[in-house]
């Protein structure tokens, strides 16, 4: 090692030295230079433990796998030291929430699904808790609960569950060809411009009240159309407007113009069940008879069990049809209806 000052004439004379290079000019990367690498799959931790296991030095485990000596190292000790090669979880700004307040909102979320991560903030202050209800919603989420639109359902009695776990039962195991036989019928009101409760629209900033990124609203939804329709496993059959408003005897007209001619353009055959729901007008002393005197067979129903009915998908299915093709009177609407 040479020593900055020398001995010159008997006495010290401090040695000129050159000044040193930087690392970077010394081809050394320093820290603040030093890009940050991928990191090591798991994959490859397990058979770098593997070939550790077997005898393999360090430096020819990362020549082998194309890792820094640095890096087999703390694979290596770290499986040492925990058993594992996984990456362990890195601590970041500790949250605003403790455990028992997460723990606290848990319980008001699963005791009343309705609430509000407003409500929730809300009740958070009032404890002298203040956090953002964007961070009441993710440690929510981090439970595996979700904010969803509820879906709609009649509202049901005891007597109604009663009687559609019944229905459930004596059907769970009938044939398919049970279900072929079956003419389900039903009626819809097809508004004019009912089906456009959202629309999506492209546009620019500051153009959303051009007429053409307008949706128009009526009262009552412009006017709508009654109709009578039933289906089968087989198609479709036929399709009837109501005109005006409709009672048991009208009911009755209708299923004697539609009804039988259905039944042969579907081919069901002799056997067949015809469902119906229980609206007063079906399940009248008159309707009953009429049913009877026809020899017509129909599917015992449970209340309050339109959710049941498969023609239900059929209708939504017939008004975006129709609203696709933007009807602009009733007398186009009824005429799409019957088209679609």
């Amino acid at each position: 090692m040479r020593r900055p000052w020398e001995k010159f004439g008997g006495a010290l004379v401090k040695r000129e030295t050159k000044p040193n290079k930087p690392l970077l000019c010394q081809g050394i990367k320093t820290r603040s230079t030093m890009p940050r690498g991928r990191e090591t799959s798991e994959d490859v931790r397990k058979k770098v433990v593997t070939a550790h296991q077997t005898g393999e030095s360090y430096k020819t485990i990362s020549k082998r796998f194309q890792l820094h000596p640095s890096t087999v190292r703390q694979i290596i000790y770290k499986w040492r030291a925990l058993g594992i090669t996984t990456t362990l979880p890195r601590c970041g700004r500790p949250s605003k929430l403790s455990q028992r307040s997460t723990r606290k909102i848990i319980m008001q979320v699963k005791a009343n699904p309705r609430i509000t991560s407003r409500e929730l903030q809300t009740s958070l202050s009032a404890s002298g808790i203040n956090v953002h209800a964007s961070t009441i919603r993710r440690n929510i989420n981090r439970h595996g609960i979700h904010g969803r639109v509820a879906r709609r359902k009649p509202l049901l009695s005891r007597k109604n569950k009663a009687a559609r776990l019944k229905f459930a039962r004596e059907h769970l195991d009938k044939p398919e060809a049970f279900w072929k036989s079956i003419l389900w019928t039903d009626e819809s009101k097809i508004e004019l411009y009912g089906h456009n409760h959202r629309r999506h629209v492209w546009k620019k900033v500051n153009t959303e009240f051009k007429e053409k990124n307008l949706l128009p609203t009526v009262k009552h939804g412009g006017g709508n159309v009654k109709v009578w329709a039933c289906f089968s496993a087989s198609g479709p059959g036929r399709l009837h407007i109501i005109q005006g408003t409709i009672n048991s005897q009208g009911y009755q007209q209708i299923l004697d113009q539609n009804l039988l001619p259905s039944v042969k353009e579907l081919k069901l055959g002799r056997i067949w069940i015809m469902q119906q729901d229980n609206d007063p007008k079906h399940s009248s002393k008159s309707t009953k008879e009429w049913l009877k005197r026809k020899k017509i067979c129909t599917l015992d129903w449970p209340s309050q069990s339109p959710d049941l009915n498969p023609i239900e998908m059929l209708w939504q299915d017939l008004k975006r049809a129709v609203h696709a093709r933007c009807p602009s009177n009733l007398s186009q609407l009824a005429k799409f209806c019957k088209e679609e």
